[in-house]
């Protein structure tokens, strides 16, 4: 009874906070009934039309050539490696027929960073816009670009152990969908929650039903603490949480040159509905092993990192290391507008450089749940100790007389 309450509390309130989200409506109403703004403001610039980049503007993004390699293409042949296949557009819409997700959006993107964006936000954007199913290594799958963030698919015995499935229903089954059009037909045996944000389990509906779980036929994974903090994000502070995530990523903007780019995690955040099934299995102390559908599993737990529960996972038959969200292709937040609790960068540099000395020297591929895989062990070694330093850093000159922009 206890686990049925929890599973109906959770999911009305994913639901709520995510058409809340979505939702231009109230947005616009209430923008439109304020009365007390000054009417200098009104009748200034300050508009919602979107407009040309000021000089200001143009200079400021013209001084990022000067301090990155625009001419290292090592991220595109990592974010296209291994691509199985890729519709030619993707439109992903809810039974109302409402858009949840686009990627045909993006469409202008194939020309050099323009005026009005920050060039290695444009970049970043392109990587993010390559979309797809794609091979990790023998085995492993990835679908990227469907939703925020990637559902990840490891060949069992006789199915799938799922991880991440995605942040919306509809997503999630447009993802299950292309992996089965491309590898075959097989049942879910597992899914994995790598962490407590609803970008990681909100379309797990989209992939596996209740029944699925309570007969046993599938097992649902995830870190010590899950459903704790899944609670008190989503529930206690969801509505909040989802209003300020608005702002945060852009959600009403429509994509453009002038208007909504990536998010540096990915493209941004769908807009379908949200699902949540209880976990089954707490993983409790790093170096548990589990077999699952024939393939072992050593889990590292990695609280108060990205999320206030998380965990990596090491798979020594495939050399394969997966990084949840610990690792990612951009420099994360410590602290997000949004209001999600605040990242420990310490720790979370400490549990890159443990699963650096506990794997690294072994690992052929390092996978997390945005953006892409690294390959090759000198790759890999340069990859997770500069994410590590970046937190690390940042923790030292906040302690020194540092402005934001200098760190």
């Amino acid at each position: 009874m206890k686990r049925k309450k929890t599973v109906a509390l959770i999911a009305a309130a994913l639901t709520f906070t995510m058409t809340a989200c979505g939702s231009s409506t109230a947005i616009t109403e209430s923008a439109s009934t304020e009365e007390s703004t000054p009417s200098a403001i009104t009748e200034s610039a300050l508009t919602a039309e979107s407009k040309p980049a000021t000089q200001y503007t143009i200079d400021a993004n013209q001084e990022v050539y000067a301090l990155l390699d625009f001419e290292d293409t090592a991220e595109f042949e990592n974010a296209t490696k291994g691509l199985i296949a890729s519709p030619d557009t993707l439109d992903i819409y809810d039974e109302n027929g409402k858009l949840v997700w686009s990627q045909t959006a993006y469409g202008f993107l194939d020309q050099d960073a323009p005026d009005t964006a920050n060039p290695s936000l444009w970049r970043n954007t392109q990587l993010n816009h390559i979309y797809g199913l794609f091979e990790v290594t023998d085995g492993i799958y990835q679908v990227r670009g469907y939703d925020m963030s990637n559902v990840t698919f490891i060949k069992g015995d006789t199915g799938w152990i799922v991880i991440d499935p995605l942040m919306s229903v509809e997503c999630a089954a447009a993802a299950f969908s292309l992996v089965e059009e491309n590898l075959g037909t097989f049942p879910v045996k597992a899914v994995i929650y790598s962490h407590s944000h609803v970008d990681h389990f909100g379309g797990v509906k989209g992939i596996i039903s209740e029944e699925d779980v309570q007969s046993g036929d599938v097992q649902v994974i995830a870190p010590e603490g899950f459903e704790k903090y899944a609670v008190s994000e989503n529930i206690y502070a969801g509505t909040s949480m989802g209003r300020r995530a608005s702002y945060q990523y852009g959600t009403l903007l429509e994509a453009g040159e002038t208007g909504s780019l990536a998010i540096g995690i990915g493209m941004g955040q769908s807009r379908g509905s949200a699902s949540y099934i209880s976990p089954t299995l707490e993983i409790t102390q790093t170096g548990e092993k589990h077999t699952i559908d024939g393939v072992e599993m050593e889990f590292q737990l990695t609280p108060g990192t990205e999320a206030p529960a998380e965990m990596n996972f090491w798979i020594e038959s495939k050399n394969a290391l997966w990084m949840a969200e610990n690792c990612t292709g951009t420099l994360h937040n410590l602290y997000t507008l949004r209001g999600a609790q605040v990242r420990d960068g310490n720790a979370w540099a400490e549990y890159i450089m443990e699963s650096l000395a506990l794997y690294g020297d072994q690992a052929e591929v390092v996978f997390q749940s945005h953006n892409w895989p690294h390959w090759g062990k000198d790759t890999i070694q340069e990859y997770m100790t500069n994410t590590a330093a970046v937190y690390k850093l940042s923790l030292i000159h906040i302690s020194e007389p540092t402005r934001q922009a200098e760190i």
